[in-house]
């Protein structure tokens, strides 16, 4: 027997804005790098990524650090429980190894940004619905 959990917007809402934050990093990070001698272009696979982070998937793709001397340097920061990074595939890869392409960046950079901006509006408006449920306004 399949049981479809109970569709919850708020949620969703929620896991799409820190998703598209999160690309919306990469893709900066790709864009700052684009004169780094073998820096490799990255970005994740939002639908899927997306649909894990709803369904509370925990992300195994990482694998375990540990210090074992005090020198080492301690990981941390970025999205909790975020999806592995996947590699680019470049169009036109420099001499130096490098793989952003500056255009390809710009374009997702861009798209990811109105699709942000999309998200945000879809919360606030699952936020004022509510509100406006608990005050018992329909006007």
């Amino acid at each position: 027997m399949n049981i479809v959990p109970e569709f919850d917007p708020l949620h969703f809402s929620e896991a799409a804005l820190k998703m598209r934050s999160y690309r919306q990093q990469i893709l900066a990070s790709n864009l700052a790098n684009v004169d780094t001698p073998g820096y490799k272009s990255r970005d994740v696979m939002f639908s899927q990524a997306l649909r894990e982070q709803v369904e509370g998937v925990a992300y195994s793709n990482a694998l375990p650090l540990s210090a074992t001397d005090g020198r080492h340097y301690r990981i941390g920061g970025g999205l909790p429980g975020a999806p592995a990074l996947l590699y680019r595939m470049p169009m036109q890869p420099a001499l130096d190894g490098n793989t952003v392409d500056v255009e390809t960046e710009r374009v997702h950079f861009a798209d990811n940004a109105v699709r942000t901006e999309a998200a945000m509006t879809l919360l606030n408006s699952v936020i004022s619905s509510r509100k406006m449920a608990l005050s018992g306004n329909n006007s």
